[in-house]
Parts: C-alpha cells; structure tokens; sequence
C-alpha cells in the first residue's frame, strides 16, 4: 500500500524472538503503560494551546505526554499570564455586580458586529489568565458565547471560537467537561460543517476573503478545530459527538487542504491522534477514502519542519487505525510510518538550532529591521515589536506559566521552524513507545506461584538466572521495520545532552530561550523510548553484549557527568528507567555493567530522596537487581548488608505503598539465595525486621489501599503480600536447617 522496505545497515542485529526479561512487579505493566495522548485523567488541562490572536496563533501546540509511571501527568498546557497593554488586567475579571466579565458578556448581544467582536476579542485575552476564569463561569460563559460560534459575521464565528479554545486549554479538564455538559458541541459541529461547506464554495459570502493570506473560512475552521481537539481529548463524551456526527468526514476534508494551509492540517491530524486511540467505534468510518487521504500526506515529500510534523502527527494516526488497513498493506504502512520517524529523529536539532539563528541573523541584516538590536555579527538579535513582553517573565509568574513558545509571531519563523521540528521528534519517541508496549503484559508476573503456598515455591521463580519469559510484544512486521530503519540506534543518539552551542544561542535571546525546554524534552522522551525498546528485545535483537554494556556506561556518564545529582524530575524518571531496564537485561544474561556498587548506592541515596514515587520505584528496583547479582559472587557481604538496610529503610519508612512494595521486592531479589546473602541475611537480622514489618504493611493496605491507589497497583501490592508469607516462611526454613 504505502513505501516498500528499504535496505540499510543494521544496528539491531537479527536473532530469536526476543523475550522480556523479568522486571520488578513495580511499575511492571505501569512502566510499560502507554503513553496516552488523549482523554487522561487527573493531568490540569487538555494539551491545546491557549489562542492569544489568529495572528500570532499557532495550531500545532503539542499534545500532552501523559507519564508511563503511575498515574501522575505533566501539565498538559501553558498558562499566558500576559495581557497586553490596554487590555483587561486580571482583577478587573472578577466577579461581581458591574465587573468587567458581565459588561463584556452582555455586549455578546449587541447588535454592531464589531462590537460583538471586540467582546469576544477581550474575553479571548482574559480568558488567557486562569484567575479570571471562575468569574466568567459563574456567568454562563459558555451559553454566552456558544451561540456566537454561528454568528452572521464570520469575525465575530473566528473570536468566539478563540475564546472558547482558550477557556478549553486554560481551564482544565473540569471546565472541558463543563463545556460538554453545556452543549458546546452543537454549535461547533455546525461550525464546523458550515466552514467546510465554505471552503467548497467557489463564490459568495462563505468564500470571503479576510486579507491577501488568509481564507477567513479556514480561520475559523483553524480555531474550531483546536477548541475540537481540546474538548475530545479531555471529554469521552465529545469523542462519542465526534464518532456520531460525522466530524470525521468533515476534518479530513480540512486535511487535504494540508498543502494549501499546513497549520489547519496540523490541528486536525493532533486531533485525530487524540480520537483514534482507543475508539473502536470510530474505525469503521476509516474506509479507503479516509486511507487514501493519510497516504497522501504520509508519502508527501515536502521538507519543511511543518511538513516533518505532519507526516509524523498522521503516521500516529495511521499507527492508531492499523487494524482498519487491509492485511496485505500492513507491512508496507509500518515501514512507512518508521521512516518516517527515522527521518525526522536523522535531524541534529542542535545543528539545526545554530543554522536557523545565522539564518535570521542574515535575514534581520537583509530586511534592516528597525526591531533588531545589538551586534548582528555575534547572532544576539532581539525582535523588539509589539510581541516582545510576550517573552519576558512578568512578576509574579512563574517560569513554566510564561512559556508562551507555542504562540511566537510569524515574524520568527525560524524559531517556528525548529520548534516544529522538536514536537515532531518528541511525538515520533512517543509513538514509538506506544508502539513498543501495544501488548502489555500481565501486571503481575508471579501468577503461576499463586497456586501454591509452599516456600520452595518461591525459589522455583529464580531458576535460570531469575527470568521469566512473557509473550513477544513486538510483531515480527514492526521489528523488522524498526530494525530495517536504524530507530534504535537513532533513539540512543537522542539520549545525549543537548548541543551546547544551541544550548547558549538560546540562551541569548529571549525568543529562542523556550527552544531549551523543547530540547530537553526530546531527551527525555528517547531515554524513555530507550527503556521500551529494552525491555522488548533480547541481547542478538539490541546488538550483543558489547553494545550493551557501552550503553551502561552511556547511562552511567549521563547520571554522574553533572557536578550535582539531577533536580529535573523528568530526566531523573527517564534515565532512571532506562538504566532499571538495561541492568534487568544484563543480569539475565550475565552481562557485566560498569556502575560500581558505590555508584549504584550513590544515585540510590539521591534517588530515593525524590519526592517523585517513579523516581524512586526505580532506584529501589536498580539496588535490587545490582544486590541480586552481587549475591552470587564471593565476598560481597559487606556490600549486601549495605544494600539490605538501606532497602529495609525504604520498606518501613516511605509514605508510598507502591516503593514499599518496590522494595521489599527487592528484598526478595537480593536474599534469595546463594552464602554471602545468607550470611548478610542473618548480619542485618533481615528475618526479624520481616516479621516485625508484616503486620505493618498488612495495616497500612487496609486504611490506605483503596482510597490512593489504583486497582492495578493493590493487585501487585497484594502478591507482595503473599509474597513476603512465602519469603518469611522461606527464611525460617533455612534458619532451621
């Protein structure tokens, strides 16, 4: 159907099928969960940006990237605390008799369309600031301006709309579900069929054109587009709307339109990346004309970093649908969706960065901007127009709430350029992910113990090195195409520190010093790619022993190349994870690792003081694999008894259940078997601060398990419970002998 494999070299090696070597039973499935882009719960907001002007607008505001671990999730948008001059300040939103929310509510009903305009413009603005969103709540906000989304005059349909998306992206996930309740989406379903029906017009009204640029039409589809994306990826009950009312059928008629206006077409591939996950009700709709359409754009071959992003928002979407494609074209739409991604992860975005800032550099000296100052020859320039305080921190805001990067004028085109590029590489690592933990497997891995209360039981689970075999999860189609494509090995050279040199031309200018964060993020998202690709792939699959153990060392510099340990929490989370993945597959192969015990205590000290629960999950979970293979080589008690109290402090002392059981899993790991663990064993008394700690665990899942932990997570709490039962009893049977 789509591109036919193409011939590279290998970094993945060809071998058996690969196994999945055996994890700790926290996170267990949570690390391998896939990472959600639609329709999360307990994240503040949906992923859209917040809409300042159509001017400065950009549609391609990345969907949010919900953590593989647990069920905590990053902040899904950016608040824009800025309110231009003239404008409304935050205190003049407030609720009350005359305020300015109910003056600018009651002109929606004015009978001068300008004036309607300039209303939903200023409510636009101050619908920006969060603060200012309770007082138009209590007016109704929604009812008031929904109907304006059909209003006669298509400037005041583009402003209603812009507001609307700003409330759905700046207020959370509650007022989505406001939104919903109060019927938002009938009147921008029928916006959007009307802006569709416009676009198909070749005369009249409808085909109006606001400026030399731009088709109002496709304005507004733009903005209800994205107000569209917001409320489906917040609200299951606007996804069930989309699926019965044909919303389908209308944005991919804006999709085709890609090469006509790439920011509609943006929007509306994130969209249907949010409402093709888990929605098989919508995948009957997905005949050949749908697939035709995402063939087109998958196979187009424009090169500008918009176009990068598309074709890696759309292969998302394909990746979604799969299973709606005809057999036969299954293999060819995989390797085409990972060369895709291949592509786009081949950029040095650094390299880029450095290009991009000489080339506004020459373009600023070419066009002898008045807005540009300082010395153009050192590449610091600064554009100084009416956008400027955009990028400035004002007082009282935090740094995250003024990262307005996502809504940079058009006039810095090149910070678009490699914006852009940095959301697609972070979607492709996040696709990818998803890709690799499709098939999860059982939460609990010891479900074959559960038939038997024997303590010998409990050492029949560590033959073989302690691995336990599950299911492939990666089809013999993706593998090869992941494979064919070098993505491995382009994932690993993501996981690097950024450029330094892109990394200090952002730094000096306030329009390029958002790229940072972006940058990072890319980072972050190949180290937990990298974690996924491990734990789906065995030792021939990843290259053999003596790239996985460069890998160790790779990790072991990213850790402790920093003259203090990492505060970043989702870098410490990401490298975290891949490290607990690379020295599960190592010790189940007999691999040596390059971190020294010492090391490993080092970064577990510091981990375990993490206020993130996955953080320390997997310092707890590295220390037991590090003590389990410790335990079979002579003369290691001494550094066993170090790694037995430190992980019976974690057991008796951590707030969460989820490290406590972590870590008596642990536990369990370490002092399984061999002399030196025993002799440690008896040393730390590890068998009396047991069964003094039982009861106590066995109490604190009584009060705290239903009311803070998910129905995964007691399930795996409850077989370390049985668990410790079987170790105890296990411990007091060699005691005897």
């Amino acid at each position: 159907m789509l591109l036919p494999p193409s011939p590279s070299g290998f970094w993945l090696q060809p071998g058996p099928q690969c196994k999945r070597i055996r994890g700790g039973r926290f996170p267990g499935k949570q690390q391998q969960r896939r990472l959600r882009r639609s329709r999360t719960r307990g994240g503040e907001g949906p992923a859209n940006t917040p809409r300042f002007l159509s001017s400065l607008s950009l549609p391609w505001k990345r969907p949010g990237f919900a953590k593989i671990m647990g069920k905590s999730k990053t902040k899904r948008f950016r608040h824009e605390p800025f309110s231009p001059a003239g404008t409304l300040s935050v205190q003049d939103g407030e609720a009350g008799e005359g305020s300015p929310a109910a003056e600018l509510l009651e002109k929606l009903q004015h009978p001068s369309a300008d004036m309607r305009e300039f209303a939903c413009a200023s409510i636009s603005k101050l619908l920006q600031q969060k603060q200012t969103i309770p007082a138009f709540l209590q007016r109704d906000v929604v009812r008031c301006l929904g109907p304006m989304l059909l209003d006669q005059s298509l400037a005041v349909r583009e402003t209603a709309a812009g507001a609307l998306r700003n409330l759905s992206a700046c207020g959370g996930f509650d007022v989505c579900d406001d939104m919903v309740t109060k019927d938002i989406m009938t009147p921008l379903v029928a916006l959007l069929k009307e802006c569709r029906a416009g676009l198909e017009e070749s005369n009249g009204s409808l085909k109006e054109i606001k400026d030399t640029h731009k088709n109002c039409m496709e304005d507004i589809a733009n903005e209800a587009v994205n107000l569209l994306w917001n409320v489906c990826e917040c609200n299951s009950t606007a996804v069930s709307i989309f699926n019965k009312q044909g919303c389908l059928d209308v944005v991919l008629q804006y999709l085709k339109r890609f090469r006509k206006n790439v920011d509609l077409a943006i929007a509306v591939a994130s969209c249907l990346q949010a409402v093709t996950e888990d929605n098989p009700d919508l995948l009957s709709s997905f005949d050949s004309s749908a697939h035709q359409v995402l063939e087109m754009i998958l196979l187009s071959s424009e090169k500008g970093m918009e176009d990068i992003l598309l074709r890696t928002l759309v292969a998302g979407v394909t990746w979604n649908i799969r299973n709606t494609l005809p057999s036969g074209s299954q293999a060819s739409t995989m390797n085409a969706i990972l060369k895709i991604f291949s592509e786009c992860l081949s950029i040095d975005a650094g390299e880029m960065i450095i290009q991009m800032k000489e080339a506004e550099v020459e373009r600023l000296k070419s066009s002898a901007e008045p807005e540009a100052e300082g010395n153009l020859g050192d590449g610091d320039i600064s554009i100084l127009n009416n956008d400027e305080e955009m990028e400035e921190t004002p007082k009282g805001a935090t740094k995250q709430e003024s990262d307005i990067s996502d809504l940079l004028p058009g006039s810095k085109q090149e910070v678009k350029q490699v914006a852009a590029l940095l959301l697609a590489q972070q979607t492709a690592l996040e696709i990818i992910v998803n890709m690799c933990c499709n098939e999860d497997p059982s939460d609990d891995e010891w479900e074959e113990l559960s038939s038997s209360d024997e303590s010998d039981a409990f050492m029949d689970n560590y033959n073989e090195g302690g691995k336990l075999l599950s299911p492939l999860c990666l089809s013999a189609e993706l593998h090869t195409a992941l494979r064919n494509h070098l993505v491995p090995k382009k994932i690993l050279e993501k996981t690097g520190f950024p450029n330094s040199v892109a990394i200090d031309v952002c730094m000096r200018s306030p329009a390029w010093k958002p790229l940072i964060k972006k940058l990072n993020m890319v980072q972050y998202r190949a180290l937990t790619c990298l974690h996924s690709i491990l734990l789906v792939s065995d030792v021939e699959c990843l290259g053999g022993a003596s790239v996985l153990q460069s890998l160790s060392q790779h990790l072991s510099q990213l850790i402790f190349s920093q003259p203090e340990f990492s505060k970043e929490m989702e870098f410490l989370e990401a490298v975290t994870s891949a490290l607990r993945a690379l020295l599960q597959t190592l010790a189940s192969n007999n691999i040596s690792q390059s971190m020294s015990p010492e090391q490993l205590m080092t970064l577990c000290e510091a981990g375990i003081q993490n206020t993130n629960v996955s953080v320390r999950v997997n310092v707890v979970s590295i220390l037991g694999i590090a003590g389990s293979v410790l335990a079979k080589v002579e003369d290691t008690a001494e550094t066993l008894k170090m790694i037995g109290k430190f992980l019976l402090d974690v057991a008796t002392k951590d707030p969460s259940l989820v490290v406590v059981g972590e870590a008596l899993d642990a536990l369990f790991d370490v002092f399984a078997d061999g002399k030196e663990a025993e002799k440690a064993g008896e040393q730390i008394k590890l068998l009396y601060a047991l069964k003094e700690f039982q009861p106590v665990f066995k109490s604190r899942m009584r009060k705290e398990g239903k009311g803070q932990y998910s129905s995964d997570q007691l399930c795996v709490l409850d077989n370390v419970k049985l668990n410790l039962r079987r170790f105890i009893a296990y411990q007091e049977k060699l005691e005897r002998k």
